[in-house]
């Protein structure tokens, strides 16, 4: 049913439980996991902050930070293909974009920030929901 999975992370106790639900989708369907971390470009000379992706926090990495994220959660997810994506933006347009570029037929984002004033003034989630190319599963993580 599902041949590539899209899921984001920023390497939090949250997002690693989207990531894992995900990967047991990608596992069981035979499906390429494509894990994506999104970061600020850096302007005027401040150095890049996290966007993040799926309930990602501003901790302030960089590009080379956030493959090294990337490589790490690969490396953790066993017994399924991954591909990782770094993208500076926005975290609910790189996720959605690299759903976009690889054909997702699913991306699982987690629930962080599904409640509260978030929820009003726009969440990650909320925003995946709504503009995502294909089938979204909002992972319970919170």
């Amino acid at each position: 049913m599902f041949s590539n999975i899209v899921v984001g992370t920023d390497g939090s106790e949250t997002a690693k439980l989207a990531v894992s639900l995900a990967a047991d989708l990608a596992k069981r369907h035979g499906a390429v996991l494509h894990v994506v971390n999104a970061y600020n470009v850096p302007t005027g000379g401040i150095g890049a902050q996290v966007a993040g992706a799926t309930a990602v926090s501003h901790q302030g990495i960089s590009a080379e930070a956030s493959k090294k994220l990337l490589a790490e959660v690969a490396q953790a997810v066993s017994g399924a293909k991954v591909e990782t994506h770094p993208g500076a933006g926005d975290p609910a347009d790189v996720v959605i974009s690299v759903a976009e570029q690889v054909g997702a037929d699913l991306i699982v984002v987690g629930s962080k920030g599904m409640h509260g004033i978030r929820r009003v003034i726009g969440s990650i989630p909320n925003t995946i929901a709504h503009q995502s190319p294909c089938h979204v599963l909002i992972a319970k993580t919170t």
